[in-house]
């Protein structure tokens, strides 16, 4: 069928194609009565065309050439995971700490959390193998521009993920294959002479003066190293605090807090297809959404969730953290996403670098206690000014959700539905602090990379995998 309309596109009958690729497929659906399916594709033919050039999407990998000792990661989210991958197949061996467990045995910590309220402070949906993201619905789309994206979604697809992942313009891999995937890339790793050791956290560094020499595991166990990656999440606080003891420079950055939303998954396939029935030919419908509020205060939808759940995420005893989940067919009843206030300077009421950090904790744990335990507080539309949702969240946000809904019903119709359920408090969006790098990538003591999402340079899988990598080549081509 391709062939066919690419040769009466062109007016070309005569036409011999071979090799043809699909280089992205995507929906537009703004004309509810003509929603098509629109193809970028790659061929080969028999006669010159006047048409653009395929790119070059091939990676060149960086080789040290001088010895080096063996360089350290910690944390194994998306992030370390590339950092890894790339460091290994250049040859470096690299060594890998993670605090967490393997996502097999995290998995069934993180059911048991759900079903008994039992919560693993070191193995839950932050903190183990695959990070924060590999309990989500595993969506691969970003903000970034970088020819290392392609590299991520090929080393993402040859471990399992699917060929789609390729072309989809949204890409997704789904929470239940995410885990074999990662799973696969860490064998990969060990195979080409890495090593991943989990229960393993980083609890300090030594120096040689501005210079790391070494870093602790689990304050007993020393690993001489001149590199380190810090690719820790944006969950471990008590990290945060040692490298701040460190002397390493850290900053404010802004985040967001609010709630999770979730409508049925019909209402909103009608809202963006016109007829519920395409979900079977178009996949689950996904959305969008933005509003500014008079007084300048931004509100948006972040991790939509087709087909997906709502679960709790906590990662500290005593606190509340709500998150979204899809698995790969996206085949659940409701459709979910974070619904967002952007947060201030002047909200936190201090100009410590932590009082984003405490900021978060209390709003997590005043909804525990509004709870009385691992259960999130949830309100439908209708209820939520004065109710327990309304004030597991700062009363800024809650206004600006208040305000904003109406338009964005406008926007999507049946968002603003009275019956629409909401959950509380998501504050896990993104980091609360950056830990500040040279050009070089390293921070104030040399040889330590902070590098991905707890570090403040990405936000979601893919800017954290590139960031990984980037630091990864950065390393090797200093033994060049």
């Amino acid at each position: 069928m391709i062939p066919d309309l690419i040769r009466k596109k062109l007016g070309k009958r005569e036409l011999i194609l071979k090799n043809i690729t699909i280089a992205r497929e995507s929906i537009d659906a703004r004309d509810k009565n003509n929603i098509r399916k629109v193809y970028t594709v790659d061929f080969d033919s028999n006669i010159k065309l006047d048409l653009p050039q395929a790119p070059d999407i091939s990676y060149d990998y960086v080789y040290p050439e001088r010895e080096h000792k063996r360089p350290v990661i910690a944390g194994f989210g998306p992030c370390g995971i590339f950092a890894a991958l790339i460091m290994a197949r250049a040859g470096m061996r690299p060594i890998v700490l993670e605090r967490g467990k393997k996502v097999e045995e995290r998995t069934r910590d993180v059911e048991r959390f759900i079903s008994e309220k039992t919560l693993d402070p070191e193995s839950n949906v932050q903190f183990g193998e695959g990070g924060a993201g590999a309990f989500s619905d595993g969506k691969l789309t970003t903000g970034i521009k970088d020819p290392r994206i392609r590299k991520v979604f090929e080393e993402l697809s040859e471990a399992g993920g699917g060929k789609e992942i390729l072309y989809k313009h949204r890409p997704h891999i789904g929470t239940d294959v995410l885990r074999v995937v990662v799973s696969n890339i860490r064998k990969e790793i060990e195979k080409l002479g890495g090593e991943v050791r989990f229960g393993a956290r980083l609890t300090g560094i030594e120096t040689d003066g501005d210079a790391v020499h070494s870093v602790i595991v689990n304050d007993r166990e020393e690993i001489v190293t001149d590199d380190l990656v810090l690719a820790i999440g944006h969950s471990a606080r008590d990290t945060f605090g040692m490298l701040a003891d460190l002397g390493l420079e850290i900053t404010q950055k802004p985040f967001s807090i609010g709630v999770r939303i979730q409508h049925p998954q019909s209402l909103i396939d009608r809202a963006q297809y016109g007829d519920e029935a395409l979900h079977a030919l178009l996949g689950a419908a996904e959305y969008k959404l933005s509003y500014h509020c008079q007084n300048g205060r931004g509100v948006y939808t972040f991790c939509m969730c087709p087909g997906g759940e709502v679960i709790c995420a906590s990662s500290e005893e005593g606190g509340l953290v709500t998150n979204g989940m899809s698995y790969h067919a996206r085949d659940g009843r409701f459709a979910n996403s974070a619904l967002l206030a952007d947060v201030r300077p002047e909200d936190l009421g201090s100009s410590d670098v932590f009082a984003g950090v405490r900021f978060q904790r209390e709003y997590e744990q005043a909804a525990f206690r509004l709870a009385g335990g691992y259960k999130l507080p949830q309100c439908t539309w209708g209820d939520f000014e004065g109710s327990d949702v309304y004030r597991s969240i700062p009363g800024f946000a809650s206004s600006a959700i208040i305000e904003s809904m109406p338009a964005l019903g406008r926007k999507l119709k049946g968002f603003d539905d009275p019956r629409t359920m909401m959950f509380a408090p998501e504050t896990r969006s993104s980091s609360p602090v950056r830990f500040l790098r040279n050009a070089g990538m390293m921070a104030r003591v040399r040889g330590i990379y902070p590098a991905g999402e707890g570090a403040g340079y990405a936000g979601g899988i893919v800017s954290a995998a590139v960031d990984g990598i980037k630091t990864a080549e950065t390393i090797a081509r200093r033994y060049r």
